[in-house]
């Protein structure tokens, strides 16, 4: 069901393919959405005393550490989740036959052990197992989007939740709405000198410095993104564009696809709106700048800090040379 798919990163030879892009591990969990528009299926199922389910809301979930000091996500049996009139999405089916569903709510129910706690995809990406991790991000990606499409685009009237929480219906003008994904690139270029292009949004706290990014426009082909973001944000052209990764980013709606891209040219001029600052690194310079905190290394569960480390060799050094 999820066989293996080869990408660029398995087929480096050094350490940092011990560490995979957070969010795309196979989890273990067939999404069977052939069985999204089966009411009769899908009330079984959710009655079934095996079905397991979760809370999601404003984009986070409860989390927990177990005995032998794993994480996961909280899950309780079908039977004691929290009332919900429609807002439950099935997320589909494990190895074993069980079911999952995630259930949207204002907030998080309390929990009376007082040992599980609140988080986001940042923290719990970095510390689930796939199949939670699979779990969540499809939960995430489903309830941001529900909360800001409840309007059909065509007339305005209200929609209504059908497929298992996969689409929205109006039943004014009979417009069928779908999960909304942006397909955005993310690029670690170099130059013919072996160096790395780093910027910094204009947002960003001062040394937070990351690969360059940005969204596809309509009509335009992916490698074509990457040469014009990268030239728009810091005046850099790109020759060479090789394929990466992806992973799954729903903060709200993206999709990262992730490039190794070459520079034909070396004078950065940032265009000040996204990018405020945009520097060339060798590895040395690089090690240094983050090992004494001038430089903050992205977040671990970004594909981002997988591109840099793929040009790196190695796991990112972090602030006082921790690794």
């Amino acid at each position: 069901m999820e066989a293996p798919v080869t990408t660029r990163t398995d087929r480096t030879t050094d350490r940092t393919t011990d560490r995979p892009i957070s969010l795309t591990a196979p989890s273990g969990i067939d999404r069977a959405a052939h069985h999204r528009l089966d009411e009769a299926w899908l009330a079984a199922a959710w009655s079934h005393p095996t079905t397991r389910c979760f809370v999601v809301s404003g984009g986070q979930v409860l989390i927990d550490e177990t005995e032998d000091g794993a994480t996961e996500l909280v899950m309780t049996p079908s039977f004691e989740a929290p009332l919900t009139e429609a807002h439950r999405y099935f997320l589909g089916i494990d190895d074993d036959g069980v079911s999952y569903f995630a259930l949207q709510k204002d907030a998080l129910p309390g929990r009376m052990d007082q040992s599980a706690r609140p988080a986001g995809l940042r923290e719990a990406g970095l510390l689930l197992s796939p199949r939670d991790t699979g779990l969540m991000v499809h939960a995430v990606g489903l309830e941001n989007w529900q909360r800001t499409h409840r309007f059909c685009s065509r007339c305005g009237e209200r929609t209504v939740i059908a497929a298992a929480g996969h689409i929205r219906r109006c039943q004014a003008c009979g417009a069928e709405h779908y999960p909304r994904t942006d397909p955005a690139v993310i690029m670690a270029v170099t130059d013919d000198d072996d160096r790395l292009l780093l910027g910094r949004q204009v947002h960003w706290p001062e040394g937070r410095f990351s690969t360059l990014a940005g969204f596809v426009e309509p009509g335009e082909a992916i490698e074509q993104s990457v040469r014009r973001e990268v030239f728009e944000e810091a005046g850099i052209t790109i020759g060479e564009v090789e394929y990466v990764a992806s992973q799954p980013w729903p903060f709200p709606s993206s999709l990262m696809l992730g490039f190794l891209a070459r520079a034909t040219s070396t004078d950065i001029n940032v265009d000040g709106d996204e990018i405020s600052e945009a520097r060339w690194f060798s590895r040395d310079e690089l090690r240094t700048a983050f090992e004494s905190g001038e430089v903050l290394p992205p977040y671990g569960i970004s594909i981002a800090a997988r591109l840099i480390e793929l040009w790196y060799g190695e796991p990112l050094p972090r602030p006082g040379g921790a690794v």
